[in-house]
């Protein structure tokens, strides 16, 4: 990555960290609602046996919701472990008492209690990021954890994020992965198609 990438993403970074923590809780809560209602509706969900997906923590989106209602309707649900090495796997949980806290401050896997996830099923991984461009691209938190791992992984991605936190284009660089679907409270763009519904 370019010094100049790398600025302008600190940049995009912390304005849109900003934005997303000014949104009203009750705001948040009902674009939390929307943002489930169009991710389970989404055939690659409905057809899909795994879900990879962040836990959500703070200001993200949420994913608590998605994962307490995936577990109950009957897919495996599978959450992130972050290795030292900025990789990370994906574990099988069986409900929300499977998490702790790490060292980061995210809930992550017990991994003696949880199986890891097998690469070559059909998941649907829901990526996080600060904040999404209309083409996919996503800014993270800058440790480049969901890049390698999607570099390997074979199903579809949804990103989520509010709609706030949705602009025109992104600096990119060519490790950066692009996610196939976004979803915001307000619609979904199937980023393939290049359609909004």
């Amino acid at each position: 990555m370019t010094e100049d990438i790398k600025i302008q993403k600190n940049l995009f970074r912390e304005k849109y960290k900003k934005i997303r923590s000014e949104i009203p809780k009750d705001q948040k809560a009902l674009f939390d609602k929307a943002i489930f209602e169009r991710v389970i509706s989404l055939p690659q969900y409905k057809n899909c046996q795994y879900l990879f997906t962040y836990v959500s923590i703070e200001s993200e989106a949420d994913t608590l919701q998605l994962i307490k209602y995936s577990l109950s309707n009957g897919k495996k649900v599978a959450v992130p472990k972050c290795r030292s090495n900025h990789g990370m796997d994906f574990y099988i949980i069986n409900s929300l008492d499977d998490l702790e806290k790490s060292s980061f401050g995210l809930l992550e896997p017990k991994t003696d209690i949880c199986m890891k996830a097998p690469n070559d099923c059909n998941a649907l991984c829901i990526v996080p990021a600060v904040c999404f461009d209309v083409k996919g691209c996503r800014i993270g938190y800058g440790g480049g954890y969901y890049d390698r791992f999607l570099s390997g992984f074979l199903g579809d991605t949804v990103g989520i994020c509010y709609h706030k936190c949705l602009c025109g284009e992104l600096p990119k660089d060519i490790y950066d992965i692009s996610v196939n679907i976004l979803v915001t409270e307000n619609a979904f763009h199937d980023i393939k198609r290049s359609d909004k519904i």
